[in-house]
């Protein structure tokens, strides 16, 4: 059986789609990814495959969080972890009913296509709203991380403060259902195939 639990398909880029992430299977994946110079901001350069594959195995076990591979055309192409700000930001976030976390990686490529980032974060952020129990995405991006906020701004985000968390100075960030359906000129749309536990 298969196990995509969202698909979306873009005007230019075409299908995407999101997976559970499989530790075991995609520790070798990741921990690419995550080690590779452009992921810097995730503060897992010097992780261990064995590291990456227990971060994993952790997620997966925990009831409010989830990780995810994000498919493009049916190769691996993004990842993205949901988890719950009141439990993970309760120092920094007044969590509301309703909001979820979410961090997102574009996989480092020599060849990247334009707009693809755009649609990344276009695909996980219909991936988070497809619940409807979501009523806002919260995120806390590196302050120094300015490319991204860019892309965050453009989808909707509204920057609330900076905030000190482990290993950085955020740009502590939320996006209502309301809000990203201006900025994508549409209300949230996709397929959820699958319901799944969802970091």
């Amino acid at each position: 059986m298969s196990d995509i639990l969202f698909t979306r398909t873009d005007e230019r880029l075409g299908e995407f789609a999101v997976r559970p992430v499989r530790p075991a299977e995609d520790t070798a994946l990741l921990h690419g990814w995550l080690t590779h110079p452009k992921s810097a901001f995730w503060l897992m350069q010097e992780a261990t495959p064995e590291q990456v594959e227990r971060e994993f195995r952790e997620i997966a076990a925990a009831p409010s969080r989830a990780a995810f591979i994000g498919l493009h055309r049916g190769r691996p192409a993004f990842l993205v972890e949901r988890y719950d700000p009141a439990e993970d930001l309760a120092q920094v976030h007044r969590s509301e009913p309703g909001d979820v976390g979410m961090h997102f990686l574009v996989a480092p490529t020599d060849t990247p296509l334009h707009g693809f980032t755009r649609a990344v974060i276009g695909t996980v952020m219909e991936l988070l709203f497809a619940d409807p129990w979501v009523r806002r995405v919260v995120v806390e991006p590196d302050v120094r991380n300015r490319a991204v906020h860019v892309l965050n701004e453009a989808v909707g985000f509204r920057a609330l403060r900076t905030v000190s968390l482990p290993g950085k100075d955020a740009l502590l960030s939320t996006c209502t259902r309301a809000q990203f359906a201006a900025a994508a000129g549409h209300a949230p749309e996709g397929s959820a195939a699958e319901r799944g536990a969802n970091r």
